[in-house]
């Protein structure tokens, strides 16, 4: 496993918390988001509008981000090399990943679609391991099923039942969590070469060239027919939300906290969906607090401890090791 690089700029623990607890705020507010999107606006309307918007909102980011020297002077000038990994990144990351999550959320239930999303810590862990990123350690496995799990039971509370008319949605929605996971591992890879708006930025004028086409038709057909004011305030509301809170700035916090902290570590952020919802759920709408609740919730945050005590352990080790050996 490659030893990662000491950084003067890192930020504060506390830093990287509160914002690892907003990418989890803003995704979590996603899944009840995007439903309330998908009664007023079809998916790909839905998708594609949110994706433009976010593509042209990242552009003056890019712009205005702080320009960082380059060891012998002033910034290297972008090369093929950076316009390919500016596209996979892109594809994965916002066209499969948003896209999958939209089009799976439209045909399932946020149930099936918090549990299916439960699956990108396993994901994430076993890239990273691939890639020669993080090492596969006991605790972290036994964190990551344990955590699952208890996403699987609290997540039975929202009519998990695999069936036939879910099982469409429940496919896309895994191809989107398994965009998500190569996002996640290939952005590791070159965290510390690029800032976190440069690659929020073409991430999404990538996403954004991808459903152009689509946008540009659907605004067309709404021309056409005259039925722009028939869309919804929860349609603007929603299109708004998850184009600017749970796309452009999550994200831009996402990698921003990439950069410093392991994949299958931040990862683990995707387990506070279906807690958030079930918490939600007694808060919101007076659900009983249940068994499922209860033991879920617990396997839930045991196994993210499980996940951050190894990678702790793992990190003393490290520096024990290459103190001793330089």
């Amino acid at each position: 496993m490659p030893r990662e690089h000491s950084n003067s700029n890192r930020p504060s623990g506390l830093a990287l918390a509160a914002g690892v607890a907003f990418v989890a705020a803003a995704w979590v507010g996603n899944f009840f988001v995007g439903k309330m999107g998908l009664r007023t606006l079809p998916p790909l309307r839905l998708l594609s509008f949110r994706l433009v918007i976010a593509g042209v909102v990242s552009i003056p980011l890019y712009f205005l981000r702080p320009r960082r020297a380059s060891p012998g002077g002033p910034p290297k000038k972008k090369t093929l090399q950076d316009l390919w990994t500016f596209v996979y990144l892109g594809f994965f990351g916002v066209v499969v990943n948003m896209g999958g999550y939209i089009i799976g959320l439209n045909y399932t239930t946020v149930g099936h679609a918090g549990l299916i999303t439960g699956l990108g810590p396993v994901f994430i862990l076993l890239f990273a391991w691939w890639q020669g990123l993080e090492s596969v350690l006991p605790l972290s496995v036994f964190g990551v099923l344990a955590a699952f799990t208890g996403a699987g039971i609290l997540s039975a509370e929202h009519s998990i039942e695999f069936r036939s008319g879910t099982l469409r949605g429940d496919l896309i929605t895994l191809i989107g969590t398994l965009g998500f996971a190569l996002y996640s591992v290939l952005g590791k890879r070159v965290a510390g070469k690029y800032s976190a708006a440069e690659m929020n930025a073409t991430n999404y004028f990538v996403g954004a060239i991808f459903f152009l086409p689509i946008a540009v038709h659907n605004a067309v057909v709404l021309t056409r027919t005259g039925e722009w004011a028939s869309i919804k305030w929860t349609g603007w509301a929603a299109i708004l939300y998850m184009a600017l809170i749970s796309a452009v700035a999550a994200y831009l916090v996402y990698f921003w906290a990439l950069r410093h902290v392991p994949a299958s570590r931040l990862g683990a952020v995707l387990y506070a969906n279906p807690v958030a919802i079930a918490v939600l759920g007694v808060w919101l709408m007076h659900d009983p607090v249940t068994w499922n609740l209860v033991v879920g919730g617990t396997l839930v945050l045991t196994g993210i401890y499980a996940i951050e005590l190894g990678h702790r352990r793992n990190a003393k080790s490290q520096v024990t090791y290459y103190s001793s050996s330089e």
